[in-house]
């Protein structure tokens, strides 16, 4: 009898997900987590599990700052580009959550060390950040977690929103996001991650109509084309050390001194790590904390 209770237990706690390499089905709630996704780590931290191996994030050579409180002692097991496999196999998962990006021959790969979540999930459709969340929550049996997780997050940015409106004139709210490398700017669309946060502040972000679709960023802008960036506002995201000296000597530049959105004193450094490769809530709070700056800034 004991064992038909475990056993029915058991299949009370499964539960299939449907993945871009087909349904997966996990049974209870997992222990033993790796993450090879920024998106995947942000959203397991904030559910309240802390995964025994993440990858680095872009430009670095481990978590992302804003998570590495948070993270631990998280093994690195790869990059965004190249997962480690001995690396995860070493750590004896029970569940990986990997980006929908992941090349099938890595998929089976993974797949034979421990089930492997890949999302079939567009990321440049509107609200795909928090469906892609809502699938790992469910992977980790924390979907109600998830789901105050992401309350909370909806009342703070509906409260900013209304302190923005009443903050910014309806002619003043044009807004572009790029991300600083040594070899120049690039615009970031305005159909990613962060763009979608901005816009739902109040913000019309614009990416000048040069990013092609399916793609995160623009090609590299010359001096002559900075202008597409301007506006009302600018984010300036750099990744690493490298970029912040690259847009320090493009400041001094002509080109970027005759832009309006400079000489208006509206252009914000911000940390790419969170606004140019991180998604999830965690790092939704962190681009609103630095909103919320920028706002008491331009206010005085």
């Amino acid at each position: 009898m004991l064992g038909a209770l475990l056993s029915g237990q058991a299949l009370a706690e499964a539960r299939t997900l449907d993945t871009r390499f087909g349904e997966l089905r996990i049974d209870g709630e997992p222990a033993r987590v790796v993450t090879l996704y920024e998106g995947a780590l942000d959203t397991s931290i904030a559910v309240g599990v802390t995964p025994l191996g993440a990858v680095a994030t872009r430009g670095g050579d481990g978590v992302a700052g804003y998570l590495q409180d948070k993270a631990g002692e998280v093994a690195i097991v790869g990059t965004a580009r190249e997962t480690n496999l001995e690396a995860v196999i070493a750590l004896q998962p029970d569940l990986i959550l990997a980006s929908s990006s992941l090349p099938e021959e890595q998929y089976r790969l993974l797949s034979a060390v421990a089930p492997t979540l890949v999302p079939d999930i567009d990321m440049f459709e509107e609200g795909a950040w928090k469906e892609e969340a809502r699938l790992f929550a469910k992977a980790l049996d924390k979907e109600a977690e998830l789901d105050g997780v992401l309350a909370g997050l909806d009342q703070r940015t509906a409260a900013l929103a209304e302190k923005f409106g009443q903050a910014v004139p309806a002619d003043g709210r044009k807004a572009a996001l790029a991300r600083w490398m040594p070899q120049g700017a690039m615009m970031m669309s305005s159909r990613l991650f962060t763009p979608g946060l901005l816009q739902a502040v109040g913000f019309e972000v614009r990416d000048g109509g040069i990013v092609k679709p399916g793609l995160p960023h623009s090609s590299p802008l010359s001096q002559e084309n900075l202008a597409l960036m301007d506006g009302d506002w600018l984010f300036m995201a750099t990744l690493n050390h490298d970029g912040r000296e690259a847009l320090a000597a493009a400041e001094t530049s002509p080109a970027f001194a005759r832009l309006s959105v400079v000489r208006q004193q509206r252009v914000f450094p911000v940390d790419g790590q969170v606004w140019t490769s991180a998604t999830g809530p965690l790092a939704a709070h962190a681009i609103l904390d630095d909103v919320e700056r920028v706002l008491e800034h331009a206010a005085r």
